[in-house]
């Protein structure tokens, strides 16, 4: 088994590690007691649920609060945790408490798969990681608290604090309020300001990246002194946050008071890029607002982070390029800083892989499920970015489409260059130029 481990490469152990999380979950959840019915979950569903906790995404074909039993929802959110941190990331950190030396290997496959940039202290930055995680999640759980134990009780408030805390911090967005009403998601709490922050903060923090947690610690609030990718990741997220809640505001809540109007439109932009949670029904939304939601989503977090997409630097690449190119200039930059070909190149690499597999996934389930092209695309653009917001026709959907929205979870989690990586051969003949030919686009 070592010598196959140390055969694969980087890419294919985090392919492997999820995959292999997906599979013991789905395991788990078709245990007779998994379930509030002692019957257990079909194959299919297991399956599917399991990959959306592993994935982070947040899509589901049961209500979470009715279908699964206490110990199916620990089974649950056990495998978002896992998902969150990254299987790497537990796997190197339960290797280093246990005593024994980090390999060189599994030091670069963690760095991979953090999108690191460098192996020097990877190993001390995986124990930051794993402590700041349990203190944002207990954090945030405490802070729930007393509005959950006052509508729950006691025991219950403190168990939806704690599954609601880790949920909302590695942007699952799978919830417990189904005893409301079924997929009911945060409905019920437009109007609370508490809730709403609290989730709001823990989806943001989880959703930016560790490396810009690691920037934070050593040079506190001296942004100057940031790597560029924090830089990067801070900007681009602020303008995603502030921009799309400012559509919401005036074209989506125009019927609510000011306050609740305010609330529920930043809510919204924060929940559509990464965390799946709705505290409004979605259905009502316009179809501008609907698209609107479709290109959040597809954008998702910033690399190394609890979140999927595409990543908000990937967005940043491709504007910064543009901009760039209307400007007559040589090179994308960014802070006084140039970016590298390679990045662009790769930029533009991912943007397609996305845009491609959406649309694709999308048409086929409306072409096999009959169902209109708009709400497909808002299932497979959740799926692909890994955020979980739906409009409502996923517990509905035959075999077929379950599965291409389970490989669409599965590869937004892993990231699309890792996927190909992983399964593809490098070019042996690198070396070699072709004539250089003309081409005019656009």
């Amino acid at each position: 088994m070592g010598n196959f481990i140390r055969r694969l490469s980087s890419a294919q152990i985090i392919l492997l590690g999820f995959a292999l999380a997906i599979l013991l979950g789905c395991l788990l959840l078709m245990l007779p007691f998994a379930t509030a019915d002692g019957q257990g979950a079909p194959f299919s569903d297991a399956l599917f649920t399991a990959t959306s906790a592993v994935c982070v995404t947040g899509l589901v074909v049961h209500d979470t609060a009715t279908y699964w039993s206490v110990f199916g929802k620990l089974v649950l959110i056990t495998l978002i945790q896992i998902g969150g941190m990254g299987v790497v990331t537990i796997a190197v950190a339960l290797h280093s408490i246990s005593g024994k030396r980090v390999s060189l290997k599994q030091r670069s496959t963690m760095v991979e798969s953090i999108s690191g940039q460098r192996l020097e202290g990877i190993v001390g930055l995986t124990g930051f990681i794993v402590k700041m995680t349990l203190v944002f999640e207990l954090l945030g759980a405490i802070l729930l608290s007393p509005v959950f134990i006052s509508r729950f009780g006691l025991a219950r408030g403190i168990s939806y604090s704690l599954f609601h805390s880790i949920s909302a911090f590695c942007n699952a967005g799978f919830d417990l309020m189904g005893i409301n009403g079924q997929y009911s998601s945060l409905t019920a709490f437009t109007g609370q300001p508490w809730v709403n922050l609290v989730l709001m903060a823990l989806i943001v923090t989880g959703g930016i990246g560790f490396l810009v947690w690691d920037d934070v610690r050593r040079c506190k609030l001296h942004f100057k002194r940031y790597q560029l990718q924090s830089k990067v990741a801070i900007v681009t997220s602020a303008l995603l946050i502030l921009l799309p809640a400012v559509c919401f505001f005036f074209f989506e809540y125009g019927g609510e008071p000011m306050g609740k109007r305010l609330l529920a439109a930043l809510f919204q932009s924060v929940t559509a890029r990464t965390a799946g949670f709705n505290s409004t029904d979605l259905t009502l939304f316009s179809e501008s607002g609907i698209f609107l939601m479709i290109l959040l989503m597809l954008v998702g977090g910033s690399p190394g982070s609890t979140a999927g997409g595409m990543k908000t630097t990937t967005l940043a690449v491709l504007l910064s390029n543009a901009f760039s190119v209307f400007r007559h200039r040589d090179h994308a930059r960014f802070f006084g800083r140039r970016v590298s070909e390679e990045t662009v190149r790769s930029a533009a690499t991912i943007l397609t892989m996305y845009i491609c597999f959406f649309v694709l996934g999308a048409m086929v389930i409306s072409r096999v499920e009959a169902l209109p092209l708009l709400p497909c695309l808002f299932e497979t653009g959740s799926a692909i970015g890994t955020v979980g917001l739906t409009l409502g026709i996923t517990p509905s959907l035959g075999q077929f489409s379950r599965a291409i929205l389970i490989f669409l979870m599965y590869m937004g989690r892993v990231g699309g260059l890792t996927l190909i990586f992983a399964t593809t051969a490098p070019s042996l003949n690198n070396a070699a130029r072709y004539p250089l030919g003309k081409l005019t686009v656009g």
